[in-house]
């Protein structure tokens, strides 16, 4: 799918782009709410569509599990299934496999590993998953890889790498000859590893470039490495992708996260960091961060912000909001959550409109003034 660049900052790595699909057109740098069963917690398909940028991200190994295949082919795919007519990325799920440490097992031909709702085995293989996607109908599919934690040794860094570059190259075979089960085409994202080893992050993204694709990911960062060790590892991949293609930094991040690595070339993103801080009353402004059960927001009748494009937030005051997450009302979760997202996609698109007016940098730094980390 087709990724061209509009501007670009003079100053830094950052640029605004946009992404062609046959869900729509995106403008990047944008950020993905996590729908990893399907849906973004206590958010209808709907209030997410009413977001500036309709993309979201949900997970191969999950849906799979849950509803599974069958019932996701019945229904005509996920789209049909959420009525969502956005745009979908799937990951692969090769995260969440690794992350069942002594109930998975690796090997050159993919993954076997057991279920974590009722203990049954199943099997991943690189074909198999793009089989899977193309039954989910995602607009974005990510390739199986292997995703070892931050702090690993090189042996294991070495191995994921030579692993998801074979796993790779096997699944573009395997896409090139299947084709969409729905009315809209579908594009396959490989995830570049490495750790934060320089020579081997080369490696991989240097061998992964050779398939010729529009759009890279770069995976196994934000997985317990040192922030200072994943910026330095985004930069470099700001250097080796080249500049024609779009660059997907998975899993990350914070606000701050955000703008530093759009400063590095970064395109997309995706974290459950709005969602799940929501949940815990975490409250994200342009002034900084609010945690709404404080006490100090038990007499403030000011409205939660009166810049959000949430109209929630315009409507609702901080004392009415910290009143619901005393008492456990769903709807704190509910206003919460669409506050953050709103603001996630804020930062994004306001980061684009200072890149085309050749201001990015000036603005990112004092915005890292309210969320220096």
């Amino acid at each position: 799918m087709k990724f061209e660049i509009i501007s670009e900052c003079k100053k830094t790595g950052a640029r605004a782009g946009k992404i062609y699909t046959d869900h729509g057109a995106i403008n990047t740098p944008f950020f993905m709410p996590v729908g990893t069963y399907g849906s973004v917690k206590t958010q209808t398909s709907q209030e997410i569509a009413k977001l500036p940028s309709k993309v979201l991200l949900s997970n191969t190994y999950h849906l799979y599990l849950r509803p599974n295949t069958e019932i996701l082919k019945e229904s005509g795919g996920l789209h049909k299934f959420m009525n969502w007519d956005g745009i979908i990325l799937t990951d692969s799920g090769g995260y969440q496999i690794y992350s069942l440490a002594g109930h998975r097992k690796i090997t050159d031909n993919g993954v076997t590993f057991k279920s974590h709702y009722d203990g049954t085995m199943h099997e991943f293989s690189p074909e198999k998953i793009i089989d899977i996607q193309r039954i989910i109908g995602s607009d974005f599919m990510m390739l199986l890889d292997v995703c070892p934690p931050g702090e690993t040794n090189l042996t294991e860094w070495e191995s994921a790498v030579n692993l998801t570059t074979k796993w790779a190259y096997q699944a573009h075979e395997h896409y090139a000859k299947t084709k969409p089960l729905y009315s809209h085409e579908q594009s396959i994202i490989p995830i570049i590893q490495g750790g934060t080893n320089k020579e081997l992050r080369i490696k991989s993204a240097t061998e992964l470039l050779n398939l010729n694709l529009d759009n890279y990911a770069i995976g196994g960062l934000a997985v317990g490495e040192p922030k200072e060790d994943m910026l330095k590892t985004t930069a470099l991949m700001n250097e080796i992708i080249p500049r024609q293609k779009s660059r997907y930094l998975m899993g990350v991040g914070t606000p701050a996260d955000l703008i530093k690595c759009i400063k590095r070339g970064i395109d997309m993103f995706d974290c459950v960091i709005p969602t799940r801080n929501a949940r815990n009353a975490q409250i994200f402004t342009f002034n900084g961060k609010l945690n709404i059960r404080n006490a100090r927001f038990k007499n403030d009748f000011s409205v939660i912000d009166e810049n959000s494009t949430s109209s929630l937030s315009r409507k609702y005051s901080k004392a009415y909001l910290h009143h619901l997450f005393r008492m456990n009302e769903i709807l704190a979760l509910r206003i919460a959550t669409a506050h953050n997202l709103h603001f996630y996609i804020k930062i994004m698109q306001t980061a684009r409109e200072k890149i085309k007016e050749g201001l990015f940098s000036e603005w990112s730094n004092e915005f890292l003034e309210c969320y220096s980390e």
